[in-house]
């Protein structure tokens, strides 16, 4: 069975500004409960720092209120968060421990592993949820990538940004 229908992928910066996750959920969550309408029931998170543990976790959260939700936890490669503060790699681990599916899509560190998990995340998904306030980076090659997918796609930053010019090309 083809679950992109049911998925929806997550994906952000790391960079939350402080004291605004909970007004960034909210606008999550206005979306996410369309989704649940629709019986979107999977939802892919890149486990970086900032807007995928934000997702992750208020996810985890809301799956102790509908269990039908399915938080699948796609990292770039084994030992991830290896360089991360105790206190971010102990945040990582609950969030790993408790995900419905982790993936794995490398088996060593390389710069192209994040691009191949942030693929990943859109090649299996039907919607996207995304927290870009700028141009250029990660987040907004994904969106943009997504939107050329075909995906829907959400910006939920309130910043008017130009997500519709060709996804481009990263060089490793």
């Amino acid at each position: 069975m083809d679950k992109r229908q049911y998925t929806c992928c997550f994906t952000g910066h790391r960079d939350i500004p402080s004291g605004r996750e909970k007004e960034i959920w909210l606008r999550v969550n206005v979306r996410l409960q369309q989704l649940l309408h629709q019986g979107v029931r999977y939802f892919g998170v890149g486990g970086a720092l900032g807007f995928d543990t934000l997702a992750a976790e208020n996810l985890l959260a809301l799956r102790n209120y509908d269990n039908r939700i399915k938080v699948i936890l796609v990292l770039p490669f084994y030992g991830y968060q290896n360089k991360w503060t105790p206190k971010q790699r102990a945040r990582a681990a609950h969030i790993e421990k408790h995900a419905d599916k982790v993936v794995y899509c490398c088996s060593s560190p390389s710069r192209s592993a994040f691009l191949i998990r942030d693929r990943h995340l859109v090649d299996n998904s039907a919607y996207c949820i995304g927290y870009c306030t700028r141009n250029f980076g990660g987040t907004a090659y994904t969106m943009r990538y997504a939107m050329h997918a075909g995906l829907q796609v959400w910006n939920i930053s309130g910043c008017d940004i130009n997500l519709s010019s060709q996804p481009g090309n990263f060089s490793f």
